[in-house]
């Protein structure tokens, strides 16, 4: 199985190749965690799974065996070439060599899902294209029904991380604008091949609609905004944006903390925060 480590390797030798730091190549070599994945996303027969990242393809293998009908994304040439060799004969895996940011998600998806049928993402993601990835697929409720998604332990605690906690903030605030995120497991740096500096995390986010915003647009760069001066009161961090006097009025209106900063507000109060900000700059 290539989840073993000198198959692995035995593996990328006859391919004449290795993992490359450049695209933060890490695969994994650890069957439980490869099972464990499957099984946090609920994959069965029934299921269209788009995988980002499949790399020498154990996941996929897995995913497979499940009985879904897997579009892999894999923008590594040698390593998407090498994913033929594990095509069923029902032909249920299909193969996209390219960045999954230059791919359409339509386009991709479309021709294998039923009507009324979303598919499954599951993707190995390396820190620096977490954010993008997770921006471009979470608001995509027509599409899809769930993403399952191995990252960095520090961010997946920042994905899931409650209100108050010093690592929640506008990327906690946007997937919980548009998913239920659930942290699954912990994955040791000892399950990767290359050995990574940091352990890992799986998260599990189940893909709804979003929540009503009179702007969206609008409501995302207040709450970046706030963020990126989370230490400092709400009234203070959102001065490039409103007045001090509209952000405090607000939060009086609302019954909240007048020294609130950022962090302490849930989404639900944020939202409520944004639409009395709104409505005031309106009537100004």
């Amino acid at each position: 199985m290539m989840y073993r480590p000198s198959e692995l390797q035995r593996f990328l030798q006859e391919l004449g190749t290795h993992a490359k730091k450049g695209l933060s190549q890490n695969f994994l070599i650890d069957g439980n965690i490869i099972r464990k994945i499957g099984a946090t996303a609920s994959v069965s027969s029934d299921d269209v799974v788009l995988e980002i990242g499949p790399g020498p393809g154990a996941l996929t293998q897995e995913l497979l065996a499940n009985g879904a009908v897997v579009i892999a994304v894999e923008m590594d040439t040698i390593l998407a070439n090498a994913l033929e060799r594990l095509q069923t004969p029902d032909q249920r895996l299909h193969i996209i060599t390219s960045d999954i940011l230059d791919v359409s998600i339509e386009e991709a998806l479309k021709p294998y899902l039923k009507e009324g049928k979303r598919a499954k993402v599951i993707a190995n993601l390396p820190y620096h294209v977490t954010t993008p990835i997770l921006t471009r697929l979470a608001p995509r409720h027509d599409l899809l029904e769930s993403i399952t998604v191995m990252v960095q332990k520090e961010v997946a605690e920042r994905m899931t991380s409650p209100p108050g906690s010093k690592v929640y903030g506008s990327l906690t605030v946007f997937l919980h604008f548009y998913t239920d995120p659930e942290y699954a497991f912990t994955v040791s740096r000892n399950c990767f091949s290359p050995v990574p500096k940091v352990d890992s995390a799986a998260v599990h986010l189940k893909v709804r609609h979003p929540r009503h915003v009179s702007n969206v647009d609008a409501f995302f760069r207040m709450t970046r905004t706030a963020f990126e001066h989370r230490r400092k009161m709400l009234r203070a961090s959102l001065k490039d944006l409103y007045r001090a006097e509209t952000v405090t009025a607000a939060l009086e209106s609302l019954h909240l903390n007048v020294q609130a900063r950022p962090e302490d507000l849930p989404l639900d109060a944020l939202i409520a925060l944004f639409e009395v900000i709104a409505d005031a700059e309106q009537t100004r």
